[in-house]
């Protein structure tokens, strides 16, 4: 399992910026986005991102929120989990 491996989750109401906003925050901390899936459900906007940490300049927590913070600038929820935290969660038995 690689510890420096993250998901992040997005949701809330589709607007201008979003992917712009999230992938800048990303960037400007030196975080890698390896994959990215996105949809829009009856207005709904949702957004998996799957990212390296390694090279980042923040912590996995600091990282996290200053995501969180971002979502609540931007109106959307934003969760940040690692990935095999993640995986555990969502296999099921």
């Amino acid at each position: 399992m690689d510890e420096n491996k993250i998901i992040i989750t997005v949701s809330g109401s589709d607007k201008v910026g979003i992917v712009a906003s999230v992938s800048t925050l990303l960037a400007k901390y030196k975080v890698n986005i390896e994959d990215i899936k996105q949809t829009l459900m009856q207005g709904h906007f949702v957004m998996f991102m799957l990212c390296d940490i390694k090279t980042s300049e923040l912590n996995f927590k600091d990282l996290k929120n200053a995501l969180i913070e971002e979502g609540n600038r931007l109106e959307l929820e934003i969760w940040v989990q690692k990935k095999g935290i993640f995986e555990k969660m969502h296999t099921i038995q």
